[in-house]
């Protein structure tokens, strides 16, 4: 039987994202075929098709995962809807899980943050308009991302530590702009 949950199932689903993962550290989605992921992790075509509709169902299926896996990370801060701005924790869950990163990047998938930035009356009172303080929003976003694929880039070479003040000491207000 081939239950959701069931230890074999879930085993043949982590080949298939590993080797997943692995192809599209060089090549494009569109150059991986079911074939090639299946040659490669040593699993038959119906297994595969046993857990995803098509390639594009398994890109869907570790999306969810990532952002699933990112989120947990400040699960308490989700749970309170408070921001704590502990990047750091990030940086480190980043260095550790370069693939995962590099992964969500090639994939497209670069708006983790889409739904753990929300305005609240703290930002409208520092932007003074919400709508200030969405266009504030956006160009963290794009900031933070081009960061980190940037530190992904380059192997991350840098400490998480390094990177953290780097942010601090970019996003400070500054008065002399």
């Amino acid at each position: 039987m081939n239950t959701p949950n069931n230890k074999r199932r879930r085993e043949s689903q982590e080949k298939i994202e590993k080797v997943f993962v692995q192809l599209l550290q060089t090549k494009n989605i569109n150059e991986i075929s079911v074939s090639d992921i299946c040659k490669l992790a040593k699993v038959n075509r119906s297994t595969f098709y046993a857990n995803y509709i098509d390639i594009y169902d398994l890109v869907e299926k570790l999306h969810s995962r990532m952002i699933e896996d990112f989120f947990n990370l400040y699960a308490e801060e989700v749970a309170s809807k408070k921001h704590s701005y502990d990047f750091l924790k990030l940086f480190k869950h980043i260095k550790n899980n370069q693939i995962f990163y590099k992964t969500y990047f090639k994939l497209g998938i670069d708006y983790m943050w889409d739904s753990g930035y929300n305005i609240n009356e703290e930002m409208i009172k520092w932007y003074g308009k919400p709508e200030h303080a969405e266009y504030h929003i956006t160009f963290f976003k794009a900031g933070i991302n081009a960061i980190i694929q940037k530190w992904l880039d380059n192997g991350c070479k840098e400490s998480p530590e390094e990177i953290e003040l780097i942010i601090k000491n970019e996003y400070k207000k500054r008065i002399d702009i």
